[in-house]
């Protein structure tokens, strides 16, 4: 029996998935094989020893101490794409929201509604303070073509609009699923110079932290209309309520306000609904299961992003599986250790890191034998062995 924690009271029909015959699924578990986890902050956190992953109901896992886990061995994962619909359908209302003074006409009329018969003449004759080019004809720059902002460029060409996507890891999928019509530049200062709206969707990074900032604003064109739905720290907060304030900047949607920006002028402050609909919910939760139950009862690791993904079709064999750092010669100190005990190794894949994720290698073997855990364990390197018969 696998312990998979619950937090953030996480309740869906997709937990149903996680068999009840092989998991005990609930919020007051103390030693989980597993934690599922929506916005709960865990960098203060201790993980027992038996703590096999971490699965992010969501894209952003800022919440999660991505080193620490990946030093212990703890793989985490995250739900790329599955609140996308609702993510895409926020970002259009956005781009008309950031358009029309609809939010500022709508409040102001409450202001009105004493004024009984004189209502109607009140609004005929102040409706024009809360006008706004429609968005037909103009350009929208999307930065981040992942499987959000590949869903809004596609649908703004779809309303008219030219698109201009920008992304210098877009994956071969995800550039098959972007209309023709959408214009790929190889750096920001064409989105920058073209753009009428910007919407931005890309992770939380140090090369991504306030890019939007006084620097990037004076290069957009006068009257941008900005998007952030993705991350509130990728945007500097000073530099675009000066920007709002000199009118560089005509709008500022944001989806995560805090102090500064929750009452500023131009400031559409939207309480963090991006994926705050049912189907999100669900899609993510359910992402989030199917990623643990393959890591627990298979070995594979898929949207994990502190350890290299790497997947293989479970045979009847016994599988063996390593995370370890990546150095050049600790896959094939695992093999030869394998094949000093006897053990002959049917198929074997390791996946190798980039940046700050360790590697992770499968291997499916004829037979197991006692202290095969230990014995790996005891490689340089080798930070995790798990032993599935």
């Amino acid at each position: 029996m696998y312990n998979v924690k619950l937090l953030n009271n996480i309740k869906s029909s997709a937990l149903e998935k996680l068999d009840a015959a092989k998991y005990n699924v609930c919020a007051e578990i103390e030693n989980p094989d597993a934690i599922l986890v929506r916005s709960a902050k865990l960098h203060e956190m201790e993980f027992n020893p038996e703590l096999l992953c971490i699965a992010r109901a969501g894209a952003g896992v800022n919440n999660i101490p991505l080193d620490r886990c990946a030093e212990a061995g703890i793989v985490v994962f995250n739900t790329p794409g599955a609140n996308a619909e609702g993510v895409k359908e926020l970002a259009l209302c956005s781009l008309f929201l950031s358009s029309r003074g609809v939010i500022d006409g709508v409040n102001w009329v409450k202001t009105i509604a004493g004024e009984g018969d004189e209502v109607p003449a009140l609004v005929e004759k102040n409706k024009s303070k809360y006008g706004g080019p429609e968005i037909l004809g103009k350009t929208l720059g999307v930065v981040g073509l992942g499987a959000i902002g590949t869903k809004i460029a596609n649908a703004a060409c779809k309303l008219g609009m030219k698109a201009i996507g920008y992304d210098p890891f877009l994956s071969v999928n995800g550039a098959l699923s972007l209309s023709r019509k959408i214009k790929l530049v190889d750096n920001l200062d064409e989105i920058y110079k073209n753009s009428d709206y910007i919407t931005l969707h890309v992770p939380l990074l140090d090369a991504t932290k306030q890019f939007i900032n006084s620097e990037t604003i004076a290069k957009m064109k006068s009257g941008v209309r900005i998007i952030n739905l993705s991350r509130a720290e990728l945007v500097c907060d000073d530099s675009i309520i000066a920007a709002l304030d000199s009118g560089q900047v005509s709008c500022y949607v944001t989806d995560f306000p805090n102090a500064k920006t929750a009452g500023a002028k131009g400031v559409i402050a939207i309480p963090h609904l991006g994926a705050s609909t049912p189907e999100s919910e669900e899609n993510c939760v359910s992402m989030a299961c199917d990623e643990i139950i393959d890591y627990i009862e298979n070995g594979n690791i898929v949207n994990s992003v502190n350890v290299a993904s790497a997947s293989l079709p479970r045979s009847e064999s016994p599988r063996i599986c390593v995370i370890h750092k990546n150095s050049p010669d600790v896959a094939s100190k695992i093999t030869a250790a394998v094949s000093a005990l006897g053990i002959n190794a049917l198929n074997m894949l390791t996946a190798n890191a980039k940046g700050n994720i360790v590697s992770y290698s499968i291997l499916d073997v004829d037979m197991l034998k006692d202290g095969i855990e230990d014995t790996l364990g005891g490689i340089d390197g080798v930070i995790k062995v798990r032993v599935l018969a």
